[in-house]
């Protein structure tokens, strides 16, 4: 620095009690970001830092995934949640152009069946010609022994009344409609 008269004055020198405040805040503030550290790490090991209470337990705070996955286990719905997986998976399982013709239409757990119907007599035919491969494939994506059989439905033909007179018992002609 320079005062009026031409001098260059210089900046005083820390005293021992300076150095001794800058080493000290110097020290407070590593300690501070060292016990930050430490503390999100423990918070991250809680499930982050979120709590019911004093202690963890199962009312805790949970990513959305983890509390799918932990009501599935504990009402036994894996089974059925794979199986309702493969239904939306069912163009990639089957192939195009089956899953164009034939639509899952429900999964019985109990007896462990997937029925499936058909647009088409010649696709239901087509269906059950495939269905042994298609079990297998689909126990092994979802688990040994998930699927035991495949139930084919064909489609549900309109039942035709022409005229007054009909003979009783006939449905109509046993082909596909459509």
């Amino acid at each position: 620095m320079s005062d009026g008269d031409g001098q260059d004055r210089k900046a005083p020198e820390p005293s021992g009690v300076d150095l001794a405040r800058v080493a000290l805040r110097a020290a407070k503030e590593q300690a501070r970001a060292r016990g930050d550290a430490a503390r999100q790490k423990k918070q991250a090991r809680r499930g982050g830092g979120l709590r019911s209470g004093a202690r963890a337990d199962g009312r805790d705070p949970m990513a959305l995934g983890a509390a799918i996955n932990r009501l599935l286990n504990e009402r036994g719905w894996e089974a059925p949640a794979a199986v309702g997986g493969v239904m939306g998976r069912w163009p990639q399982i089957v192939g195009e152009d089956l899953a164009k013709h034939c639509v899952p239409q429900r999964y019985d757990e109990d007896e462990r069946v997937l029925s499936v119907s058909c647009d088409s007599t010649a696709w239901a035919t087509q269906l059950r010609l495939l269905a042994p491969t298609l079990v297998a494939r689909l126990n092994e994506d979802l688990g040994h022994g998930t699927v035991r059989l495949i139930k084919v439905n064909g489609p549900g033909a309109p039942v035709r009344r022409y005229g007054p007179l009909r003979a009783p018992g006939s449905a109509g002609p046993g082909d596909t409609y459509g």
